[in-house]
């Protein structure tokens, strides 16, 4: 399923768990790939799929935090689902707060793990595809004249033709003719396009 596309980390220094691991996931239909510590991981970090981590929160080394405040600094958005032990809710609860999208208590049922990584999967797939599609914009964007930014402004912020001209001391027909620029360079079939777009290049309102 797309939804479901991309390779899952496991994270883990217990290889038992590691193996586990990999055999359920690969059996649900989901590409896998193990790791002995956040260190090897991050050894291929550069070259890896990155759209799910499960990693284990206790490891010699870096642990699961380490590991989630190593990605933020980054700047890598990738869902993290953190395992933990017996008694660790105040580190899961910690693994939240530096982005984890989820974190199981050993033991945990299978069908629950599986449950988190297909959300966590579509969430990523949620991620990338509005990623593209504000790379998408911003070059659009681009592309405008500052007139055609200027009266793009004025639009998002809800101003009819007329008050745009005011504002810009130009006249209700060039507004129009800058209008009709914009929406084809924008690709906007509507004013609500227009203003979705704005909405997700976070101009609106400027």
């Amino acid at each position: 399923m797309p939804s479901e596309a991309g390779i899952v980390h496991v994270i883990d220094d217990d290889e038992a768990l590691r193996d586990s691991l990999t055999f359920l996931l690969s059996t649900a239909g989901l590409q896998v790939q193990t790791h002995a510590s956040a260190t090897a991981f991050l050894a291929v970090l550069p070259n890896a799929d990155l759209t799910c981590i499960v990693t284990d929160i206790r490891m010699p080394g870096m642990s699961g935090i380490d590991l989630l405040r190593r990605l933020k600094e980054l700047g890598l958005s990738v869902p993290v689902i953190v395992v933990t032990g017996h008694g660790d809710v105040p580190l899961a609860v910690e693994a939240m707060k530096f982005g984890a999208a989820d974190f199981l208590e050993k033991p945990f049922d299978d069908d629950i793990l599986l449950a988190s990584v297909r959300s966590a999967l579509r969430q990523q797939a949620g991620e990338i595809k509005r990623q593209t599609e504000r790379a998408e914009i911003d070059s659009r964007l681009a592309a405008l004249s500052p007139r055609e930014r200027d009266v793009l402004g004025g639009l998002v912020a809800g101003h009819a033709n007329k008050q745009i001209a005011f504002d810009l001391g130009i006249s209700p027909r060039t507004v129009e003719i800058y209008r009709a620029n914009l929406m084809d360079k924008m690709k906007a079939g509507s004013l609500s396009d227009l203003v979705r777009m704005a909405l997700i290049a976070g101009i609106l309102g400027q």
